[in-house]
């Protein structure tokens, strides 16, 4: 193993699209909410039960979130429960591009 040479390939910075998600911008997007989220509930001491008690939204959706189970989550509702934290979003768009993709032919 000492001698097998690693090959290096940088990522697109989007580890969704790296991957082949369809919705890849999407869900990078909800991860980072997500991440943001968890740092407010880390930073506020917040167990999922006081999450609850301050923002009205269910425990098990905040359980749901540290699990990254975020299946039943849309970007906008990530977006609230960031503001019933306490916390704003400012977002900004960057618009690039995108890599040309080879079409598959459909049978």
């Amino acid at each position: 193993m000492k001698d097998a040479k690693l090959e290096v390939v940088r990522g697109s910075g989007n580890v969704f699209r790296d991957l082949g998600h369809e919705n890849a911008d999407v869900e990078q997007f909800k991860a980072i909410l997500v991440a943001e989220i968890i740092k407010a509930l880390d930073r506020e001491h917040l167990t999922v039960r006081a999450a609850h008690q301050r923002t009205g939204i269910a425990a098990a959706d905040f359980s749901r979130l540290r699990n990254a189970d975020l299946g039943r989550f849309t970007v906008d509702r990530l977006m609230a429960i960031i503001n019933r934290l306490g916390s704003r979003i400012e977002v900004k768009i960057r618009v690039r591009r995108a890599e040309s993709v080879p079409h598959q032919a459909t049978a």
